[in-house]
């Protein structure tokens, strides 16, 4: 296939905005800021952008039951409980290590695809997996990977992260999007996130109160949840240009420039079982790769129901 520069370009800037999202969450978390409070204000950040864009597409959210349900799932798993799981491990990480171990995505999926019957096992694809947990191996065991052998804890509720972004996508792979658009999709689930962990935020008392002007950490709340909304359309845009395994090879990129900018932004520096990590991890996910080209994602459905503001019951 012709190397396309211009689609070449816009995976890069992609992978490089996404990946801003790492050192941006550290630095918000180093500001006092916690998870649920972070979690709300990124959900009604996404929910905003999203709602304009659905609205000057001329689409509505649907509210029949399945969608409801679909709302509800990648609320939880793609948003609250994932979210919840890496910002508090970013309160005692670096955030290159979890840029690191965002490439298990992929990985973990496999099994979950398989015993579902959505995937089948190859012996490249189970080695991949095998390298990819050897990865996370060398994140936790040697003494000298983490800057204090304490935190190995904390990469594990980084993987749980890891484990409910792959439970999210082989769960759609399985019950399918209702004809819903990936952007009123992540839209409903945006608004479910918002409603859900405003009380939990206001209970736990880690809800934020921007003041203007706003500090560094609101900044970075702020900017983290523009990056997530951004690369996220862009994600969608890609696939539906350029096919979901071209798209997929943003992984590689966004854990490269996590790591980079977590270097540029944070002054982090890794031992070189992080970077022997990061190397058997890519390498995992390289040979987990599918090798067909999957149906694109369409990027412009007809609407689901005619356009009469946002939101629009419709019947199953």
């Amino acid at each position: 296939m012709k190397l396309n520069l211009s689609l070449i370009t816009a995976l890069v800037l992609i992978a490089a905005i996404w990946a801003l999202t790492f050192p941006l969450t550290k630095i918000a978390v180093l500001g006092g800021y916690r998870n649920f409070g972070i979690i709300f204000w990124s959900s009604t950040i996404t929910m905003v952008v999203l709602a304009i864009i659905v609205a000057l597409r001329g689409l509505v959210v649907p509210l029949q039951p399945a969608a409801l349900v679909r709302y509800l799932f990648v609320a939880f798993f793609g948003t609250v409980l994932p979210s919840a799981a890496s910002y508090t491990s970013a309160e005692h990480l670096p955030a290159g290590v979890i840029s690191v171990c965002m490439p298990m995505i992929p990985l973990l999926s496999l099994p979950l695809a398989i015993s579902l019957g959505l995937d089948s096992a190859t012996p490249s694809r189970l080695l991949g997996l095998a390298l990819g947990l050897s990865g996370v191996l060398l994140i936790t065991l040697p003494d000298a990977s983490l800057p204090d052998p304490t935190q190995t804890v904390y990469v594990l509720l980084a993987m749980l992260a890891v484990l409910s972004y792959a439970i999210e996508g082989v769960g759609l792979g399985r019950i399918g999007r209702a004809g819903l658009d990936p952007i009123q999709l992540l839209l409903g689930a945006s608004i479910v996130s918002a409603v859900s962990t405003l009380p939990v935020a206001l209970a736990t008392g880690t809800f934020i109160i921007p003041v203007l002007p706003f500090s560094k950490a609101e900044t970075a709340v702020v900017l983290s949840g523009l990056a997530n909304t951004g690369a996220y359309v862009g994600y969608v845009w890609m696939v539906g240009r350029g096919g979901a395994v071209f798209a997929s090879q943003v992984a590689y990129l966004v854990t490269g420039f996590g790591v980079l900018w977590s270097m540029v932004l944070l002054g982090e520096s890794y031992s070189v079982w992080i970077w022997s990590a990061l190397v058997v991890i890519i390498a995992g996910l390289f040979l987990t790769q599918p090798r067909t080209t999957p149906a694109p994602v369409p990027t412009a459905l007809a609407p689901i129901a005619p356009k009469n503001g946002i939101f629009k019951k419709t019947s199953d």
